[in-house]
């Protein structure tokens, strides 16, 4: 982003946040609103009272912590076909830098193709994504990747047959510091390379008290570890911003608890933002504080938990419309 572009961000930002009535009421009380949120453990920030949304220069809301920050992730009109089909339309999202965010809609609605365009596995036809202020157009998933997005799939997709160490270690492939010279001879470069990797995959594991499973094979851990594991593999990535694709999918009740804790702590522990998808509107109203709906390629609401469980629109996407005439033929 350039500096006159990010000056104007700043000046509208302020602007918008010193009109938004009880935006913040003065600096002592936000200051003392931040301290508490950070010193409360993961479980009461996602049962607690909600994050505090407010305006900023566009249709979008962030948490009021990112409010002064330029977001990492911003849409604008994107969109793509297929065919004559239009799958995406018009779609318009903006994410604090450590926003939780949801994406939720009917199956069918476009979600995963959304996650498909931001990691360039599909070129948008039209529109901008801009990641931490610079335009990925021309990106590949590779170059998207180093750039800062990483993403989990709907269905589990480690290497099965490796160790959890080396899956991990997969997901550091965008750090490599050693040429191939260097890997093929087993110069010393080599061989620090492989000390860095082996230290900061179980730095990785150990955050999810995984390190002792480091040598077991990938396919053999239970559901929800290999869950955890495809986790910690995208996080190997050092990314800014982490899409995960409905994560609590195939978990019980007790996983899936265990699982919104695990993305509070992730979100705090590494200061990164989160967009999800998800079916689980106890996972999702939980811990999201910036909801999206998507239904039929296009976003049919916008807000916080509270504005999507009440609005016509969601319910009606979501049940389909309801026959209020209580008369006869």
């Amino acid at each position: 982003m350039s500096k006159d572009v990010k000056g104007t961000y700043l000046a509208q930002s302020a602007a918008a946040k010193a009109a938004s009535e009880g935006a913040v009421s003065d600096a002592d009380e936000g200051r003392s609103q931040e301290a508490s949120a950070q010193a409360a453990p993961a479980k009461s920030q996602r049962k607690g009272s909600r994050t505090k949304m407010v305006p900023v220069p566009s249709t979008s809301i962030v948490p009021e912590r990112d409010a002064d920050k330029d977001p990492v992730l911003e849409c604008r009109h994107l969109g793509i076909d297929f065919g004559g089909l239009r799958a995406v339309d018009d779609f318009n999202m903006m994410i604090g830098r450590t926003e939780i965010a949801g994406l939720i809609g009917p199956n069918g609605a476009g979600k995963t193709t959304v996650f498909n365009l931001l990691t360039k596995v599909y070129q948008p036809t039209r529109g901008t994504i801009l990641l931490d202020g610079v335009d990925t157009a021309g990106m590949d998933t590779a170059k998207v990747s180093k750039a800062g997005i990483a993403r989990t799939f709907q269905n589990i997709r480690l290497f099965g047959s490796l160790t959890v160490e080396e899956n991990v270690r997969i997901g550091l492939h965008n750090q490599v510091k050693c040429g191939m010279w260097s890997g093929m001879l087993r110069l010393p470069r080599h061989w620090v390379s492989e000390k860095e990797f082996h230290d900061r995959s179980l730095e990785l594991l150990d955050v999810f008290h995984m390190a002792n499973n480091a040598g077991d094979v990938a396919g053999s851990l239970p559901y929800g570890a290999q869950r955890r594991l495809e986790i910690v593999r995208a996080l190997a990535t050092n990314p800014k911003l982490l899409l995960l694709d409905e994560p609590a999918a195939g978990m019980n009740p007790s996983e899936t608890a265990e699982l919104m804790d695990t993305i509070v702590r992730i979100r705090d522990t590494f200061n990164i933002a989160i967009l999800l998808i998800e079916h689980d509107m106890d996972l999702v109203m939980g811990i999201c504080e910036g909801i999206a709906v998507l239904n039929f390629g296009k976003i049919i609401a916008k807000g916080t938990p509270d504005d999507i469980q009440n609005n016509p629109q969601v319910i009606e996407a979501y049940l389909g419309k309801q026959d209020t005439d209580q008369g006869g033929e």
